[in-house]
């Protein structure tokens, strides 16, 4: 089991790790073949400290929706890890906690991270002008090699110096301390490093010991890179020819004469472990070939590398993202709404026997009954989703339940909207709902009083005029409203709440017991909340009317605080006006 609460950087970390001892496997399995190839992994090794798996994932997450959405969320696992990095959604209506409080850790280690990073650039930077300032006073060479040749006065080193238009930098004198043979080794082997573009690969994985300074495993796999690259170098000049003793003689005599590149993306030819390279060279008899069997396992684990989270985006795609396959409605009919009445009713109501109908509701309207949101919950999108109106008459077969109504109108919006969405996460203000000292006042609730919508056998005729048991309402005009229900759930009455408040409402009573109510209180009296975390007590003067802070607190003992906390919003990213009936 792989915690899922770990931070974006400690997954980075551990995954990259990961990848960098896979790595490690598979050069122990290479070790008898050309060092060209351990090389080229370990540089994988250390690109993948800046490519986190989250980035693949994501990039498969945009072809997810021609994937159907999986209704149930299974037990984290390995391969969920891969995308926990840099996105991590949360419940819908999270639990909100108290007031923050400010935690000086993240601040203190940023800081620490932060004088690493400096340090090791100024490092870096200090030895760069250095050797700028060798080739600034060297004076160029005429040799007949493919990129420019200088000399130095100081004592560095032969070295290849630049990326993009290299340069050859040999210290004066350096014909007089070799034999034609040595030199000729010598310049062979700087012309390899041009050739494979080590500096430039160097240079990245310098990135990556500045940004990843304090992890151990980076410096590590530098060293590795280092004296792969060096026996690769090594191992292409013995093969082009140059006598292994006087290759060999040479080293030594520029390592007798002269000092070492102090710059990694530099590349010289002392680097590494002189002597393994030195009995490397003189005992070279040739790197075994990569066999099928081998060209395969590079092959397979390249491509799991790259195509793996790729296909862990695909396949863990939200939702929202993908082309609904749910139930249907049977017929749907959705007109923009025409009328010369300066009064609006927006509504969308859900009838018994598989009926849905929307009088000039807004798309924003449909969403919210399709999604159970709140219209804070709902980002982005063009303007006319919020005023242009629609009449809206669907019908299904059979009796289907609020549910299914919904998973029907999510498939009619993706198809008639062309409705497409993202969710995120926002830290946003939240109300806790929760009991007073003096306990609650609710009424229990009786069954005479409603009837089960969910009963097996079909009601009594003589009880089709009473309401649904678990249908809350809110309902008034200007003189006084009301919230009231029968045979309510706290999580049905929080949701009549949060209709009234205009913000996610979380139930903290613990109550479980279902209950009749109906709390009376005054439109006039404005729905302002306190600050954070503090109570929402009724204002001293009531002149305006009863709030409906004071109102649940009186009728039936119960308050509401402000908080703040995680809420999912939807963010669209594309909607379109209607296609014709």
């Amino acid at each position: 089991m792989i915690p899922s609460n770990l931070s974006p950087l400690a997954n980075h970390l551990w995954q990259s790790t990961l990848f960098a001892a896979a790595a490690w496997l598979v050069t122990l399995a290479m070790r008898k073949n050309s060092a060209a190839v351990r090389y080229v992994i370990w540089l994988a090794a250390s690109l993948k400290f800046l490519l986190p798996f989250s980035l693949l994932v994501s990039a498969g997450r945009q072809f997810g929706w021609r994937i159907a959405p999986v209704i149930e969320q299974a037990p984290l696992t390995m391969v969920e890890a891969f995308s926990q990095p840099f996105e991590q959604t949360a419940p819908l209506l999270p639990m909100a906690t108290a007031t923050p409080v400010t935690n000086p850790v993240p601040a203190l280690l940023f800081a620490v991270w932060l004088c690493g990073f400096v340090i090791s650039a100024i490092v870096w930077i200090r030895l760069w002008r250095r050797f700028r300032a060798a080739l600034g006073s060297a004076t160029p060479l005429r040799l007949d090699l493919p990129i420019p040749v200088v000399s130095s006065p100081t004592r560095l080193e032969p070295g290849v110096f630049g990326i993009r238009k290299p340069i050859l930098l040999l210290p004066e004198g350096i014909a007089n301390r070799l034999t034609p043979a040595q030199l000729h080794s010598i310049l062979a082997h700087e012309l390899c490093h041009v050739r494979r573009r080590d500096n430039l690969a160097a240079a990245m994985h310098m990135l990556v010991e500045s940004i990843f300074w304090f992890h151990p495993l980076v410096w590590w796999i530098g060293n590795r890179l280092v004296e792969e690259r060096e026996r690769a170098c090594d191992e292409e000049v013995v093969r082009l020819g140059n006598e292994p003793d006087e290759y060999a003689q040479g080293i030594l005599n520029v390592c007798k004469f002269y000092l070492q590149s102090p710059l990694t993306c530099a590349s010289g030819v002392t680097g590494a472990d002189l002597r393994k390279r030195i009995d490397a060279i003189v005992n070279y008899r040739g790197a075994h070939k990569l066999t099928l069997a081998r060209k395969l396992l590079l092959a397979t684990a390249g491509m799991a590398a790259a195509a793996g989270p790729i296909l862990i985006g695909i396949m863990n795609a939200p939702a929202s993202r993908a082309q609904s396959t749910g139930p249907k409605f049977d017929v749907a009919s959705i007109k923009p709404h025409k009328s010369d009445s300066i009064e609006v009713h927006r509504t969308v109501e859900i009838f018994p026997g598989g009926r849905l109908v929307g009088q000039d509701a807004t798309l924003q309207q449909l969403i919210q009954h399709a999604y159970e949101v709140k219209p804070f919950q709902i980002l982005g999108g063009p303007g006319w989703i919020s005023y242009d109106g629609y009449d809206v008459e669907a019908k299904a077969q059979g009796n289907p339940g609020k549910e299914q109504i919904r998973l029907m109108l999510r498939r009619l919006l993706e198809e008639r909207f062309q409705l497409k969405f993202r969710r995120e996460t926002k830290a946003m203000g939240t109300y806790e709902l929760t009991v007073t000292k003096g306990g609650a006042r609710l009424q229990p609730s009786k069954p005479e009083n409603c009837v089960d919508p969910n009963q097996a056998t079909p009601p009594d005729p003589g009880t089709t005029h009473l309401p649904k048991c678990g249908g809350a309402w809110l309902k008034g005009d200007q003189s006084g409203m009301e919230i009231g229900g029968f045979g309510l759930a706290m999580p049905d009455f929080a949701k009549a709440l949060s209709n009234a408040l205009g913000g996610v409402v979380i139930d903290k009573t613990g109550i479980t017991q279902k209950f009749d109510v109906r709390l009376e209180f005054s439109s006039r009296a404005g729905l302002t909340m306190g600050k954070p975390g503090a109570p929402a007590a009724p204002p001293p003067d009531e002149s305006a009317g009863t709030t409906l802070f004071a109102a649940l607190q009186r009728q039936l003992g119960l308050q509401v605080e402000s908080a703040k906390g995680p809420v999912e919003i939807l963010v669209i990213e594309r909607a379109e006006r209607p296609s014709a009936n």
